[in-house]
């Protein structure tokens, strides 16, 4: 997305208070965080099925579990003193699961319709709220619109590049989990009850992508809308995408499994991640030298 101040940024900040010194936490928006941010949320939706449905462990089970992984991934990241690829993007993936399962959870049921074939139930406990995908969206916009107007009256800024306060990127986490939950409901909608299919949802979602692109260069548009209204739609991006590539061909999808595709994702993922890695690093290498 546009960068409005074109000076060059240091990877650290000084705060108001002479002596209090941050360090930068959260990455730069770039065509590598997008790749990277599609093929977290695209595994997440194929990962979050494969416990969930193929393995049958159930909505509930599974998203107690991811939850609970979530959590410990955030407490990593928010402990940590400066950007780490691996620490962000492991919270990246672990809220695209964990938003996976909440949203199935959410509106999904016992019904035939939403079982693994010849399945009668998924794991122990609650089955799903059966809210729907209308109502459970609804929910989650609800609660992503209060966290930013929270967010909002804290005076604490939306850029994710300005984000160095414990506080604010706290804000920023609330936000990624409920949007990546949102994304998902947005994404089952479309490849399930909307009739468009596994491709026509990928086909529309990238659509309102590329005219989010072209807005970019609109100077009214403010630039952070842009990102959050793009982050909110890779979400429903690669839940598409991910049933697409694990979805029987009966049904519209390329029936390649949760296990391959998964598989695949994963080692993409990890890939990108040593590579933005290796990146930072040689950043950070080079600003020592100058320094």
């Amino acid at each position: 997305m546009r960068n409005d101040d074109q000076t060059p940024r240091m990877d650290t900040h000084w705060k108001e208070r002479p002596g209090e010194y941050v360090m930068k936490k959260l990455p730069e928006v770039t065509l590598a965080f997008w790749i990277m941010k599609v093929a977290a949320t695209t595994l997440g939706e194929t990962a979050g099925d494969l416990f969930a449905q193929t393995l049958k462990i159930g909505y509930f089970l599974t998203t107690v579990a991811l939850f609970l992984i979530f959590l410990v991934t955030l407490v990593i990241q928010l402990a940590s003193k400066r950007y780490n690829p691996f620490f962000y993007w492991t919270v990246i993936l672990s809220t695209s699961m964990a938003g996976t399962t909440m949203s199935d959870f959410m509106n999904r049921d016992a019904s035939a319709e939403y079982l693994p074939k010849g399945a009668t139930s998924l794991g122990w406990g609650p089955q799903g709220l059966g809210l729907g995908y209308p109502a459970g969206a609804a929910i989650l916009i609800s609660i992503l619109i209060a966290i930013f107007v929270i967010w909002k009256f804290t005076g604490l800024t939306f850029a994710i590049r300005d984000i160095d306060t414990f506080r604010g990127e706290a804000l920023f986490w609330s936000a990624i989990l409920v949007s990546n939950t949102l994304g998902t409901s947005l994404g089952d909608f479309l490849s399930d009850s909307s009739g468009l299919g596994y491709s026509g949802g990928v086909v529309l979602i990238t659509a309102l992508l590329a005219l989010l692109l072209a807005l970019k260069y609109v100077p009214a548009v403010p630039n952070v809308l842009l990102f959050w209204l793009a982050f909110v739609l890779t979400r429903p991006f690669g839940a598409t995408a991910g049933d697409l590539l694990t979805k029987p061909t009966t049904k519209g999808g390329l029936d390649l499994g949760t296990v391959g595709s998964s598989a695949v994702l994963l080692a993409v993922l990890f890939g990108l991640m040593g590579w933005a890695h290796l990146q930072e690093r040689r950043h950070t290498l080079a600003m020592a030298s100058v320094s």
